[in-house]
């Protein structure tokens, strides 16, 4: 593997942390509420904004630039993986399938059965909605597992599993089982008051580009699910 450079967070914004870097990839912890990429009425307060002038260290003529190789929605916390050159970017979307992704998700209500697969075929509407549909012809096939971990009167804290990578998956598959991601505005409860998606990327593993060797990257999980669970003397989270 090429040589990991030091990082400097003179760049940064508060609440984006570096977990890795080398020649190839950049790897952050993302905190809820930064967008991964731009949109027509936000293009400055992203990682992708603000990690290509990390790498450019301020300077407007560098030609260091940054790829996207995934995003994470703006309230999802947690790890997201940028590329150095579209080349290294092309090598790890082509081998994303086997690409091992486990989020942390914190539900309303406990589930009747602790472990299992969701499967449905994802579509979206005119007003960018996603949805489930047993109909092939309108959505993509989506399957996510989850495993309980803890439970407590109100909540429910889940590992998810995605095994397909399709928008805000995680998100209406809850939804669709009855116990919606506490916080989401758009899938889940209209009487929800909690002020933040509990939804984390917690970690990623796939093959180094460049050297093939595998890497696996962890974030922290935030405090605000400590908040909602309480204590945790299990070390499940």
């Amino acid at each position: 593997m090429r040589k990991k450079r030091r990082s400097t967070n003179k760049h940064l914004p508060r609440g984006l942390a570096i977990l890795y870097e080398d020649s190839d990839i950049i790897v952050v912890d993302k905190p809820a509420g930064l967008l991964t990429v731009g949109t027509p009425s936000n293009k400055t307060r992203t990682a992708y904004y603000v990690l290509t002038d990390y790498v450019r260290k301020g300077c407007l003529k560098s030609r260091n630039r940054i790829f996207i190789v995934h995003r994470i929605d703006q309230w999802t916390s947690g790890v997201l993986v940028f590329a150095k050159s579209e080349e290294v970017k092309l090598r790890l979307q082509g081998q994303w399938k086997e690409t091992k992704k486990k989020y942390l998700a914190i539900v309303h209500g406990r589930l009747d059965q602790k472990e299992g697969i969701i499967t449905s075929y994802l579509a979206e509407n005119k007003a960018y909605v996603v949805y489930s549909t047993s109909d092939s012809t309108k959505g993509k096939l989506a399957h996510t597992a989850y495993k309980v971990l803890k439970e407590t009167r109100q909540f429910s804290l889940l590992e998810v599993g995605l095994l397909t990578g399709r928008k805000n998956q995680i998100r209406v598959h809850l939804a669709d089982k009855g116990h919606p991601v506490v916080g989401d505005r758009k899938y889940g409860k209209p009487e929800d008051v909690h002020n933040r998606l509990a939804l984390h990327s917690k970690s990623i593993s796939f093959k180094h580009p460049t050297s093939g060797r595998q890497m696996t990257f962890e974030a922290k999980v935030p405090v605000y699910f400590r908040e909602l669970l309480g204590n945790d003397p299990d070390g499940l989270y």
